[in-house]
């Protein structure tokens, strides 16, 4: 991986380093052509050709991400940890209006949806190459070289997104986070605080008293992020954001009801998206749409309608399950294409699909779960 330097950054936001990457753009640069392109790149521009080669890539690698990200200076490693678009301009609603300071604000994404939104937007970071990019990235932005740790404003809401990575692997660890998170927490107590994290952290442990939110983007569980009691909305604890990229979307919070029936399954089962679930808001949203759990332990929802916009699963059979008890059923039922959804049970699909020798024309999707102590099974066609 290309380690950039503060004279790329001069050279790459230049006008000569603007011409060369737009011409380097236009190669295709795919495995089929890397190798002539390449060359073709170190006659033109000599020894920056890794540097013009790896800008272009990550340019295209950023484009599902941040908007504009052709015309940005950015690392791959900052690509990997930017918050999607649709996400960062969800959280920059809740900041309309602020003093925000983002005090990790690497490359600059989530300055770019905070711009014209908050009234003031200043960036710090302690990397001084990435400090740069984001200087070329959102020049609208007050950017200062600071560590997270030590405050540099005052009366800002704080935002921060600590790495996620330790020793190179992805870590759920809070202490293990850069910065640590309970340092953060204790460097900010008292003011506005929104800190993105991983959504597998143990939230309960961290005793947070503001609002976790968990957001998920086209059925991803992208982050969550933790709000500080002057950021939480409308009383809640625990809220799941359910975005989708043409702008649709929904909210569950934990001040919704969650009552809702034991009863036998109805017609569908749904498989709440897991947001919902990482939330811990699954009875929340089932009592929204007049839906119960087919065990009260186990995520699964079923009823006998499907809520507008979602996938479900309408059962053709249900069977206590074993291996061959669910081979004759998709045999009978002509099945040669089967989705397998498993919740509850110590299955895994990848395993089990070559074991049924599925020959028929039909697609079908199976759901493995248990109800009580009993392992049932549900062939089931697809909403869609």
């Amino acid at each position: 991986m290309y380690e950039f330097t503060l004279a790329d950054v001069a050279y790459l936001t230049s006008d000569a380093g603007a011409e060369a990457l737009a011409r380097v753009g236009e190669r295709e640069l795919s495995t089929r052509t890397r190798l002539a392109d390449i060359g073709w790149v170190r006659t033109h521009f000599g020894d920056r050709t890794s540097l013009l080669v790896e800008t272009v890539l990550v340019r295209r690698k950023a484009a599902a991400k941040i908007s504009g990200a052709e015309r940005w200076v950015l690392t791959d490693d900052a690509v990997q940890q930017a918050t999607p678009g649709p996400v960062a301009a969800h959280r920059a609603r809740r900041l309309v209006g602020r003093a925000v300071h983002d005090v990790t604000c690497s490359v600059g994404a989530e300055l770019a949806h905070l711009v014209g939104v908050a009234e003031t937007v200043v960036g710090s970071d302690l990397d001084a190459v990435r400090l740069a990019m984001a200087a070329h990235n959102v020049p609208q932005a007050h950017l200062v070289r600071a560590d997270a740790l030590r405050p540099v404003t005052r009366n800002t809401t704080v935002i921060a997104d600590p790495a996620r990575r330790a020793g190179g692997r992805r870590t759920h660890d809070p202490a293990a986070l850069q910065p640590p998170l309970p340092d953060l927490l204790d460097t900010y107590a008292g003011r506005d605080l929104a800190v993105k994290c991983a959504p597998g952290l143990d939230f309960d442990s961290l005793g947070w008293d503001g609002e976790v939110e968990v957001v998920s983007l086209d059925g991803g569980v992208r982050e969550a992020c933790l709000y500080s009691p002057g950021l939480a909305l409308g009383g809640a604890r625990r809220r799941a954001a359910v975005l989708r990229s043409d702008g649709t979307g929904f909210e569950v919070t934990d001040t919704m009801p969650d009552d809702i029936p034991e009863r036998a399954p109805g017609r569908w089962i749904i498989d709440p998206d897991g947001a919902i679930v990482r939330a811990g808001l699954v009875r929340h949203y089932a009592a929204a749409h007049g839906l119960w759990q087919l065990d009260p332990r186990i995520a699964y929802l079923t009823g006998d309608a499907l809520p507008e916009g979602v996938r479900g699963f309408r059962i053709l059979e249900q069977f206590k399950y074993t291996e061959k008890s669910l081979k004759q059923a998709l045999s009978r039922l002509d099945c040669g294409i089967a989705e397998i959804l498993v919740r509850g049970l110590d299955i895994d699909p990848a395993v089990l699909r070559p074991r049924l020798k599925l020959k028929g024309s039909r697609s079908l999707s199976v759901v493995l779960t248990r109800i009580g102590r009993t392992p049932e099974a549900f062939v089931c066609e697809a909403s869609r």
